[in-house]
């Protein structure tokens, strides 16, 4: 609820206000030509209620089809999470098969850096770690989604914990948190990240309630040791690449992309079942997007 949320396509929330935020829902009715009632629609700011009307302007329409009738994709592996990881990735990560590059996500477990992982590892990294809070995480990390490796924040030195999982080094860092965490990734001596490396700006979670603006600043070490070994750092703001959005899900074909990559988004319950998976049995990795999710809205639709 900051005032000053360091995104211009965000605004904060205000009391007594409807929230707002990701959403998929059916059109009841429409004064707009664009739609029709039936259609499926989904926004980036959708106001979270049952009913709501909204202006035509902010909405895309979207095929059931494309993610066989699973329109919660939308919002997560085909929607703005599974986006962000991918063009994150492949417009700032410089991945190259047979590099022998590492790979390290923070906020693994999470909506997006769970699916950069997944993309880095497909697009040719020898070695991918995730960081995140709990044993339980890092198992599914490994055994579920096919990181090589985890780290426990929460009971582990991340650097110490680094020092082990990439004996080469690494070569990108996608970058969810920020905080004391990317300082133990890019800073912490001796430093893990090699020369021309590259980490990608995502997020910085761990600041948004600070009272400093965004990008937080980096700390002296930090900014140092990326000017001494050329490490490249670039925001990444999704909302800017949109243009490419259909040409890095397959030329428009969303279906091949949320199956390429789908095979474990968080939409799995272990069991090889894909989006079928019933809630209340899912480890705790999964539980927060799935709420994000599912959140399904019927719109009456304005000019």
């Amino acid at each position: 609820m900051n005032e000053d949320t360091g995104a211009e396509y965000l605004t904060p929330w205000q009391l007594s206000e409807c929230v707002d935020g990701g959403g998929v829902g059916v059109v009841e009715s429409s004064r707009h030509s664009a739609f029709r009632e039936g259609d499926v629609v989904t926004s980036f700011n959708w106001p979270w209620q049952s009913h709501a009307a909204v202006k035509g302007s902010i909405l895309e329409k979207v095929n059931p089809s494309l993610v066989d009738g699973h329109i919660s994709y939308f919002l997560g592996a085909v929607g703005i999470t599974g986006l962000t990881a991918l063009l994150g990735m492949r417009e700032k990560g410089h991945v190259t098969k047979g590099a022998n590059q590492t790979l390290v996500v923070s906020g693994a477990a999470g909506a997006c850096g769970s699916i950069a992982g997944q993309i880095g590892r497909l697009d040719g990294c020898t070695r991918v770690v995730g960081i995140c809070g709990s044993e339980e995480k890092c198992k599914a990390l490994v055994e579920v989604l096919g990181f090589s490796s985890a780290v426990n924040y929460r009971q582990q030195d991340v650097a110490g914990g680094l020092r082990e999982c990439c004996p080469d080094g690494i070569d990108v860092y996608f970058d969810n948190v920020g905080g004391a965490i990317s300082d133990a990734v890019i800073a912490q001596s001796p430093s893990q990240m090699n020369d021309c490396g590259h980490v990608i700006l995502c997020g910085q979670i761990s600041q948004y309630n600070k009272d400093v603006p965004y990008p937080p600043p980096l700390s002296q070490e930090t900014q140092e040791n990326l000017d001494r070994k050329k490490i490249s750092r670039e925001r990444f703001m999704v909302l800017r690449y949109m243009n490419k959005a259909d040409a890095a899900l397959g030329a428009g074909n969303r279906r091949g992309w949320h199956r390429k990559y789908g095979s474990c988004l968080l939409l799995n319950d272990g069991r090889g079942k894909p989006g079928q998976a019933d809630y209340k049995d899912m480890p705790l990795t999964t539980q927060s997007n799935i709420l994000y999710r599912t959140f399904l809205f019927h719109s009456t639709i304005n000019h």
